[in-house]
């Protein structure tokens, strides 16, 4: 093989070939809005907290990390209540490590997952790279889903992991509580419950956590990068049954966390009050877009999350460009036509809404 080889000069897996590595862009813009990122930046008094607790653990980095990040873990059950404690909660590097756990142990060669579509754009990824058959169900046009077309899906494919994400993305559509209760009620597949953005849910108490203690197929994934602003962090986790996060701890790499992600998370969780606090702000300028963006001529699509999908537009990669060309990056993905904006600042929200003004002025 030649000294410089290509990737078709390599031999991948075959399902690999003509892959693109996934990624929303990452540009220099004023105002980055597509990724869903929790706009707001640590505090000075939660930034000093994180370099402390660091700088006091930085002599023992020689040292492996707690491979069962037992003060996280704890810290992640305090947070989440509902008698939830050590043995319920398992933490990784986000939430796509999670999910990668999750099918590692319960799916695999010769077994399904199901997710209803539209959804987010990585699940059939997780499912490529663990060698798991990936099917979909489309939700009602509303895109919301009942217990019936779940339960028809499932029997359909014969699913061994199914994925409800709620609230939905990139559409923002969260699922009843009653909904998840009888699906779970009508399967022994393994159930995900994906609440990466239920703290910003208009009624965030409604979880699936409160299912738990019936359900031992139920497992309830969320991530830090959100409500916690701490993308940047990598840490996601689940809450199950102990059984389920035993088998998590079967499939997952050896000191899979690292120390210094362990100790920022946990410093995170200790400021949960003022991070939650910026949460609220978050929603109220969500509830905002919401009646802006009709006023500005688009439709939206009602949503419990940090983001709006909005449209349709006939060419929705040239608004998509003529927004970022103003300096205003948002999200081409979800339906044809539609295109996904992240709450930001009052600031960034603001220049959206300028931008968006004018490029429907010109494309109108």
């Amino acid at each position: 093989m030649r000294p410089d080889p290509s990737l078709a000069d390599l031999p991948l897996r075959p399902e690999l070939i003509g892959e693109e590595p996934y990624g929303a862009p990452q540009l220099a813009v004023d105002v980055q809005l597509n990724v869903n990122e929790n706009p707001f930046a640590p505090s000075a008094e939660i930034a000093a907290d994180m370099a402390a607790t660091l700088t006091a653990a930085a002599t023992a980095f020689n040292r492996y990390p707690d491979r069962e990040a037992k003060r996280l873990r704890c810290a992640l059950a305090r947070y989440l209540g509902h008698g939830l404690d050590l043995d319920n909660v398992w933490a990784a590097n986000g939430s796509n490590e999670v999910m990668t756990h999750i099918l590692g142990a319960f799916a695999g060669p010769g077994r399904t997952l199901l997710a209803f579509t539209p959804t987010y754009s990585m699940y059939p990824e997780y499912a490529r790279n663990t060698h798991t058959r990936y099917v979909t169900a489309p939700r009602h046009p509303d895109f919301t889903l009942d217990a019936d077309l779940v339960l028809a899906a499932i029997a359909e494919h014969d699913a061994d992991v199914v994925i409800i994400t709620t609230p939905n993305n990139p559409t923002g559509t969260p699922t009843p509580l009653s909904v998840t209760e009888a699906v779970l009620q009508g399967t022994d597949a393994i159930v995900v419950i994906d609440e990466a953005y239920q703290e910003f849910s208009k009624h965030p108490e409604n979880t699936a956590l409160t299912l738990l203690p019936s359900y031992g197929n139920l497992i309830v994934s969320r991530t830090m990068s959100k409500a916690f602003a701490l993308a940047g962090g990598r840490v996601g986790y689940l809450a199950a049954a102990p059984a389920i996060v035993d088998a998590c701890r079967i499939v997952r790499l050896p000191y899979h966390l690292s120390s210094q992600t362990q100790l920022v998370a946990e410093v995170a969780l200790r400021h949960a009050d003022h991070l939650l606090g910026q949460v609220d702000q978050l929603r109220r300028t969500r509830d905002e877009m919401l009646v802006r963006l009709p006023q500005l001529g688009v439709e939206v699509i009602d949503s419990d999350a940090n983001f709006c999908l909005f449209g349709p537009f006939a060419d929705r990669h040239d608004v998509w460009q003529r927004l970022l060309d103003r300096g205003v990056l948002v999200r081409e993905t979800g339906p044809q036509g539609w295109l996904r904006v992240s709450v930001g600042t009052p600031d960034e929200t603001e220049a959206f809404y300028a931008a968006l003004a004018e490029v429907l002025k010109e494309v109108r």
